[in-house]
């Protein structure tokens, strides 16, 4: 399972095809693939071409200014920066439980946030190639194609995003960039009405999310590319779960898996995800390369997000989700799943669990309640962690005895994806493009893999903050000079000398 981006010798003398931008994605990034004359891929890497400081400019404000600052990373997934980085700050204010309102009002805000991203990642930005084909016409292979040749798959779409940015709206306030979540808690509840508005669109939502199961899981097993060859390749898992093992995308315990499903670590306390998690940095994109400690930087990178997520856990919560995991888990023999475009199944049993969960906490009075915030000791540090909808997100601050951050490191679930998509990347321009002409069509194959993960390129470039680091330096030749190790509290030791 190594990982070795390959070196093209002489790049000058090579073809060079640039797909720039990525097209259906959040952010901007390209794609650069070295070719010969007889179109051999020789080099294929995916750039994140964007630079964001967040890291850097938020040190020196107030840590209670945080949850609505580092929202303003994205506008695809604000909510997902708000409540890590709320859960952070809980630390720092001694909140080391919720009333059971604030956590549920927490959840019912997370949920609405998964079920409307990743309707609008299935929906609107994959659905026109695997409703259409890679290769299908570019003028119709968008959201507006779909609209026309399947007008009540894009009125679901439609509906389910609503419907998740509602629950939003009601709970943070506003639906982009909200302001809900306050060290400790929450600033408020649900009213009946706001309720009573949710609940009556809330079984349809669930049907609505069960048909789009029933889409992608006949669109995937019908075609054999998609589950055999299409980018495929084998990494490790990293998510998080319950205590009992079950899926929780709000809280729990790191668990990783290596690519034959066995446990690698488990139930780790994520306040010391410094203890298990390094990154790399590389001088051709502005993202970093994490990777599991113990299992080196070549052996231990990994992927996050709906496919890990689903692949790690032992069961889901609620009933019909839990069946759809069951054959999901049966599709693949009993073994992990690792085709890239097992993705887009994973996202939408999720998006079923993240519908039957919010109709669940609908129905519970404590959303309704007014017991809100908690404190208890103060802290100088806060870790914390959540599953966005493309993966495992860290928020880890400190601050100082103002009250002001004096460190963030923020990892985000498209740099721990770093690694993978470009894995992904590889495998497909060796397959369909290795040795023949270029088409628009064959380089919409990159971008669909690139795709799969969801990636949002906005959220995942950022300063490297205080985050252990192994830095390599490479002659012209590529040959290893020196590796250098950066420890957590900021110490230098090269491991060549």
């Amino acid at each position: 399972m190594s990982f070795e981006l390959e070196t093209a010798k002489e790049p000058e003398k090579l073809k060079r095809v640039v797909i720039e931008p990525v097209s259906r994605v959040e952010g901007h990034g390209k794609v650069t693939i070295l070719l010969d004359d007889e179109n051999r891929v020789h080099q294929v890497r995916l750039h994140i071409v964007e630079f964001r400081g967040f890291e850097k400019f938020i040190q020196g404000r107030p840590y209670w200014e945080a949850p609505v600052m580092v929202q303003r990373l994205c506008g695809i997934c604000p909510v997902s920066h708000h409540l890590a980085a709320a859960k952070a700050i809980d630390q720092l204010v001694g909140a080391k439980h919720l009333t059971p309102t604030a956590e549920k009002l927490r959840r019912l805000m997370h949920y609405g946030q998964v079920l409307q991203s990743h309707a609008l990642h299935f929906f609107h930005l994959a659905s026109p190639d695997l409703l259409f084909g890679f290769d299908s016409d570019v003028a119709k292979r968008n959201i507006v194609g779909v609209a026309a040749a399947y007008p009540e798959i894009a009125k679901q779409g439609v509906f389910l995003r609503k419907f998740g940015q509602e629950v939003i709206r009601m709970t943070a306030g506003k639906r982009v960039h909200g302001t809900g979540a306050i060290p400790g808690g929450m600033n408020k509840n649900l009213s009946r009405e706001e309720r009573d508005a949710l609940l009556k669109d809330i079984y349809p939502v669930v049907a609505a999310s069960r048909e789009a199961v029933a889409l992608i899981k006949k669109v995937y097993t019908g075609n054999l590319a998609f589950h055999s060859t299409f980018g495929y390749f084998k990494s490790n898992t990293l998510g998080l779960v319950g205590p009992d093992g079950a899926l929780d995308l709000y809280h729990g315990g790191l668990r990783a898996k290596d690519a034959s499903g066995e446990t690698v670590f488990d139930h780790v306390d994520y306040s010391r995800y410094s203890d298990y998690i390094n990154e790399e940095v590389k001088n051709w994109s502005y993202m970093k390369f994490p990777f599991i400690l113990s299992l080196g930087s070549e052996e231990g990178w990994y992927k996050v997000g709906p496919l890990a997520r689903v692949v790690n856990c032992d069961s889901i919560s609620t009933p019909l989700a839990e069946v759809e995991r069951r054959e999901f888990v049966a599709y693949g023999g009993g073994f992990p799943i690792h085709s890239p475009l097992a993705y887009h199944w994973a996202r939408m049993i999720e998006m079923l669990h993240c519908a039957e969960s919010i109709k669940d906490i609908l129905h519970d009075d404590d959303v309704l309640g007014d017991d809100l915030v908690v404190q208890g000791e103060r802290a100088l540090e806060g870790v914390g962690v959540i599953e966005a909808p493309r993966g495992t997100l860290f928020h880890h601050y400190r601050i100082d005895e103002n009250d002001l951050i004096t460190m963030a490191n923020l990892i985000v679930s498209t740099t721990s994806n770093n690694n993978a998509m470009n894995e992904a990347v590889r495998q497909v321009a060796k397959q369909y493009l290795d040795g023949h002409q270029v088409s628009e069509g064959l380089l919409n194959h990159i971008e669909v893999a690139i795709r799969a993960f969801d990636p949002c390129l906005s959220c995942a470039t950022h300063a490297l903050g205080k985050m252990p680091l192994m830095l390599e330096l490479l002659d012209c030749e590529g040959r290893l000079l020196d590796r250098v190790y950066k420890a957590a509290d900021g110490s230098v030791a090269s491991l060549m000398s």
